[in-house]
Parts: C-alpha cells; sequence; structure tokens
C-alpha cells in the first residue's frame, strides 16, 4: 500500500527539502505539497489564531492525512484534528520530544517571533507529557528573516548557524523553524542543535501507514 501525506507549508522553499527527505528515506511514499504563504504573513501580524478559519478549509479538503511544517501555526492546525476527523500532525512536535530527552535547559532559536511561543509551549508540553521538568530561553534572531525572503540562503542559514554557536548553559538547541534546519550541520556547537523537517517527516509517514 502507497502512503500518502498532505504536507502544508507557508514557503515554497520547503517542498524540495521534504522531497528530498522523502527520496532518502522514505522512498515510495507519496507527498502532496499545499503551499499558502500568507498564512504565515497572517500568523505574524495578527496572531496563529487568526488563520484557523483558512486553516478549517485547507484541511478540510486535503482530505487525508496533513502534516503542517509551519511551527507558526502547527499548534492551532493540530488542534482542529478532532473536529475535522483526520489527523492533523505538526513537523516540530518529534522535535521538542527529543530535546527534551537530552536535558533540561532548552534553548529555542527562531528568527519570526511568532513561532516563540508556539514552539516554547511544544517544548513544555513533551517535557510534561515525559515527566520531565525543564528550563526553555528562548530568542529571534535579528535580521535572518529578511535575508530569507530575499533569497540570501546563505546568509540566512550562516546567521542562524552564529547564533546557535553563541547559546551558553544548554543541555539542547532547537531551531524553532524547518527554514533553520541546513543550518544545524554549520554550527559548530557541542550543544546537540536539533531541526524538525527529517523526525518530523518520518514520525507523521509512520503515524499514516
Amino acid at each position: 500500500m502507497v502512503t500518502s501525506l498532505t504536507l502544508l507549508h507557508t514557503s515554497p522553499v520547503h517542498v524540495p527539502v521534504f522531497d528530498a527527505l522523502r527520496d532518502r528515506d522514505h522512498p515510495g511514499a507519496v507527498l502532496r505539497h499545499l503551499v499558502v504563504p500568507e498564512l504565515l504573513d497572517r500568523a505574524r501580524t495578527q496572531g496563529p489564531d487568526s488563520v484557523v478559519p483558512a486553516l478549517w478549509t485547507l484541511l478540510d479538503g486535503a482530505g487525508g492525512p496533513v502534516l503542517v511544517t509551519c511551527s507558526s501555526i502547527g499548534g492551532v492546525a493540530e488542534s482542529l484534528a478532532p473536529e475535522l476527523g483526520v489527523p492533523v500532525l505538526r513537523v516540530d512536535r518529534p522535535m521538542a520530544a527529543e530535546a527534551v530527552r537530552t536535558g533540561p535547559r532548552i534553548a529555542v532559536l527562531a528568527t519570526v517571533e511568532s513561532t516563540l511561543a508556539p514552539t516554547a509551549a511544544l517544548v513544555a508540553e513533551e517535557a510534561a507529557r515525559a515527566g520531565r521538568p525543564v528550563s526553555i530561553t528562548t530568542r529571534v534572531i535579528e535580521d535572518a528573516w529578511p535575508r530569507f525572503e530575499a533569497g540570501d540562503t546563505a546568509g540566512y542559514l550562516g546567521l542562524v548557524a552564529e547564533a546557535a554557536d553563541a547559546v551558553t548553559g544548554a543541555d539542547a538547541i532547537v531551531l524553532a523553524q524547518a527554514s533553520m534546519a541546513d543550518a544545524a550541520p554549520l554550527a559548530t556547537t557541542a550543544t546537540p542543535v536539533f531541526s524538525s523537517p527529517a523526525p518530523g517527516l518520518a514520525a507523521a509517514l509512520g503515524a499514516v501507514r
């Protein structure tokens, strides 16, 4: 049986990333991509709850399981699953669980402000589920997001890697957005750096098989 999964993105740059992960780790899986950049634009200016009506329409029309790759809206999307009656999975949950298992001091890095609160809440939720106390610090990496929007991927990832290397007193570093993932191998810190695309896709395909 062919495993099929719909991915909801807020940037087209994520499509080749997840296709490459599929080809490398999950050959034969069928990924259907929905790219809706205005969801992130609205979440950043009006808050994540503002996208609920649009999310409802998109997810209801997906016709099956959905993996949401935007951390800013993943939590509100996930909360709609019971009413929709289909699995709605957030890409960053497996990453958060892995970070919690690594140690109690977790640093969350993001490049957009709207991602910090949902990601910190997710880490706290996974810590409570695991029965592990955690201390969470957060930081927005200034000047990084404009580079991403301008298509300066190397500059964007360089700033993220520099921010990870500057973290002290942490047992784990969480890169809150899928767009930050390729900065992990660029960082030279001895602290483990966690990103969401690979574990998120693996968990989602495992859940829908």
